[in-house]
């Protein structure tokens, strides 16, 4: 049984807040560097343009390594960082292609990075044990998942318990990203403009 926490343990504990601002604390709050959180949505809606965005952000408060599963080094998630200008993070922001397994012994190194998004939750293969055991490991890590969609919903059982888990579940559809956030925040985040106004027409 663990010890019970008093109220001025609650209140006095010292949390790493991310400082979020602008359209960013007005999408999500302002976060904890810890957990999980979840994006996720159907191909072509900008889902990788938003992780990057949101990557590009983040690295003003840590390491980020974008564990591409998916694409990995491919021209395409080249040209998703050229129109986003990554080179701008220099080091804080790295490209990794690591198994759950090679993630954990990566993150077991000096120096490993803060935030780790895995893309994709489905190529990781990693059931909700192994998902549940990588955040206790690594409380003070932030990881953030992206999901295939079915529907509206993430696919698969792994990815709806995650989203129930998460702290941060965002849908993207249309360059559009919606936050549910336990922050705060909740504002509609705008990936591509041109892409939503196009977008909004077709189902008009």
């Amino acid at each position: 049984m663990k010890r019970a926490i008093s109220i001025h343990e609650i209140y006095t504990k010292k949390r790493k807040v991310l400082p979020f601002d602008g359209i960013w604390e007005a999408h999500i709050g302002k976060p904890e560097l810890k957990g999980s959180w979840i994006i996720w949505g159907n191909s072509g809606n900008g889902k990788t343009g938003y992780a990057i965005q949101l990557a590009k952000y983040l690295t003003r408060f840590g390491r980020v390594a974008y564990n591409g599963l998916e694409e990995g080094n491919s021209e395409s998630f080249a040209e998703a960082c050229k129109r986003n200008n990554m080179d701008k993070c220099k080091r804080r922001f790295v490209l990794i292609e690591d198994s759950i397994e090679e993630l954990d012994k990566r993150l077991n190194l000096h120096k490993s990075p803060d935030i780790i998004i895995i893309d994709s939750l489905q190529y990781s293969g990693v059931n909700y044990t192994a998902y549940k055991e990588l955040l206790k490991k690594y409380p003070n890590k932030l990881f953030i998942w992206i999901s295939h969609a079915e529907g509206r919903n993430p696919e698969g059982r792994v990815a709806k318990k995650v989203r129930y888990d998460a702290f941060v579940k965002i849908y993207v559809e249309g360059y559009i990203a919606n936050a549910v956030s336990r922050y705060g925040g909740k504002e509609s985040y705008i990936i591509w403009e041109e892409g939503a106004a196009k977008y909004s027409l077709t189902i008009e």
